[in-house]
């Protein structure tokens, strides 16, 4: 029976993450330096990480980039997609707001007149 991550304390979950970055990091054969330098994060950082101590999102992000494990990340940007109803809606609303053409009587900034130049 596999066990539910919303029964896991925020910090048992960072404390997994960290070994799973540390796992997929010897799995794939990168010294803690190699991988640091390729994810632009400090040794420390990516040693803290591996202990579980995650408190930067982005270093986070880079790590997993360079593992190639962002991917995880996936179901939580993706776009929402539309009902076929909410996609008439869109179309219908975004017909409203688009002009015709210009409007021949622009009379919220005239032109002068060329015998009123002061030049």
């Amino acid at each position: 029976m596999e066990e539910s991550i919303y029964l896991l304390s925020d910090s048992e979950i960072r404390h997994r993450l960290g070994q799973k970055i540390k796992h997929l990091r010897l799995r794939q054969n990168f010294t803690q330096a190699s991988l640091a330098q390729q994810a632009q994060v400090s040794v420390t950082t990516l040693k803290k990480i591996e202990k579980g101590d995650i408190s930067y999102f982005d270093s986070l992000m880079r790590l997993l980039r360079i593992l190639g494990q962002l991917d995880v990340f996936a179901p939580l940007i993706k776009d929402d997609e539309m009902s076929p109803n909410e996609y008439f809606e869109f179309v219908e609303a975004s017909k409203k707001k688009q002009r015709k053409r210009a409007n021949s009587n622009n009379k919220t900034n005239p032109q002068p007149k060329p015998e009123d130049s002061e030049w």
